[in-house]
């Protein structure tokens, strides 16, 4: 399904996604931070059919999107700094892993069996409407094969899925174009899962110091935890100060390192926000089979920049 004029999607057309979804199938669609391959978060055989899909470990917990905060109320038990970020994070680019209600409908194989869950409530107007046509929570990795390089476009999923996927949703580019931050507030202290769409510092001024989780390939409380991850099928390595013979480079800023066989530059100004906008798209742009990998230039730890690095040193492993 393509949407080629960015005018909105027809009701007619989301309510058959909406169908699919009622039905067990999945549809991929756009989030304001990568494109999510959705599925009923409260059937297990459409649980199993996304982990099918993707070839993901079924070790891997699912993020569970749904469309407003009370929804999310219905599923985990909310503590005082869970209120305070989704007071002014959500909707938005931040996952909350929380506890269970005893209650919960969804899946078992959604949490990947844990007493907690990864939720958000996405902020885009397509994802909403998606959500609240669906009436069900979605569980919604991002929509490209288990630890390849995540969707930002709707091509990225046909090229990456194909077949697997009953419908994509396509309404362009996603405009943050990195995953969520995920937060763990079911320990004894806040800790960071996962760098993302929103900023650690942002985070930090309201609920104060975040530890950072270490990753875990084993037994992950949520998605991006796993040490290889978003990988390119040619290797990949960060901070290059020059170039090596075929190597494509990966440029950041207002200079590169000299000659190469492709060049992609995520921000020439210097914008991390921009670079996050374009990390993965270029990424896939520079992974061919004819250069001998992809240099990228030193990127600030700083703000977006902070997740920007966090993907490119799992792609580099």
């Amino acid at each position: 399904m393509s949407d080629p004029t960015n005018e909105p999607i027809a009701e007619e057309v989301l309510q058959r996604a909406a169908e699919c979804i009622q039905a067990g199938q999945l549809v991929a669609f756009p989030t304001e931070t990568v494109y999510g391959l959705g599925a009923d978060a409260t059937n297990a055989d459409a649980i199993a059919a996304i982990y099918a899909a993707k070839d993901r470990p079924s070790f891997n917990p699912l993020i569970i999107h749904v469309a407003s905060l009370e929804a999310a109320e219905q599923l985990v038990v909310f503590d005082d700094h869970a209120r305070t970020l989704t007071a002014t994070c959500w909707p938005g680019a931040l996952t909350l892993v929380l506890p269970r209600r005893e209650d919960c409908a969804v899946s078992l194989l959604a949490a990947a069996g844990l007493e907690t869950l990864a939720i958000r409530v996405p902020a885009h107007a397509l994802a909403q409407r998606f959500l609240e046509k669906a009436g069900v929570p979605i569980a919604a990795p991002s929509a490209n094969r288990s630890g390849t390089v995540s969707s930002t476009k709707a091509d990225h999923v046909r090229a990456s899925l194909g077949g697997a996927v009953n419908m994509v949703l396509d309404d362009g580019p996603c405009q943050i174009g990195l995953e969520s931050t995920i937060i763990d507030l079911a320990g004894d202290a806040p800790t960071l899962l996962r760098a993302g769409g929103v900023t650690i510092e942002l985070l930090e001024r309201q609920i104060g110091e975040i530890k950072t989780a270490t990753d875990d390939d084993t037994a992950p409380k949520a998605p991006g935890m796993l040490s290889r991850h978003y990988a390119t099928a040619i290797p990949l390595r960060m901070d290059a100060l020059e170039l090596r013979e075929g190597e494509a480079l990966l440029a950041f800023g207002g200079r590169t390192l000299g000659p190469a066989p492709a060049i992609c530059n995520l921000s020439r100004g210097g914008d991390v926000k921009e670079a996050a906008t374009n990390l993965f798209d270029m990424m896939r742009q520079l992974d061919k089979p004819e250069f001998t990998g992809i240099a990228v230039m030193e990127i600030p730890e700083t703000g977006l920049g902070r997740a920007i690095n966090d993907r490119l040193r799992r792609a580099s492993k």
